[in-house]
């Protein structure tokens, strides 16, 4: 499992603060983050937030699955660790405009 919640369906006004707020009363946050596109700024929609310990966590994912945060209902599960494999750095494409 893990002590990192993966948090979706955020409301593109959804804030790192209003989403510690929103979960802190299910345990000690370490982080939260919502996740920003690189060139707009925007929200992407979804975010993370870890806790102190796995159980806080799964009790954290258990009681916010479904609830509402800036009047969107939020998806909640456990993060899942991206593997990267052997294929090294990601890399922009070269442009030629």
């Amino acid at each position: 499992m893990g002590n990192k919640l993966f948090i979706g369906g955020l409301a593109w006004a959804t804030t790192d603060l209003t989403l510690r707020d929103a979960f802190a009363p299910h345990g000690q946050v370490r982080e939260a983050r919502v996740v920003l596109d690189k060139e707009t700024g925007r929200s992407r929609g979804f975010g993370f937030v870890t806790f102190a310990t796995e159980e806080e966590a799964a009790k954290a994912k258990d009681a916010m699955n479904g609830a509402m945060i800036d009047g969107r209902p939020v998806r909640v599960d456990f993060s899942q660790e991206k593997d990267r494999g052997d294929r090294g750095p990601m890399r922009r494409p070269i442009r030629n405009d």
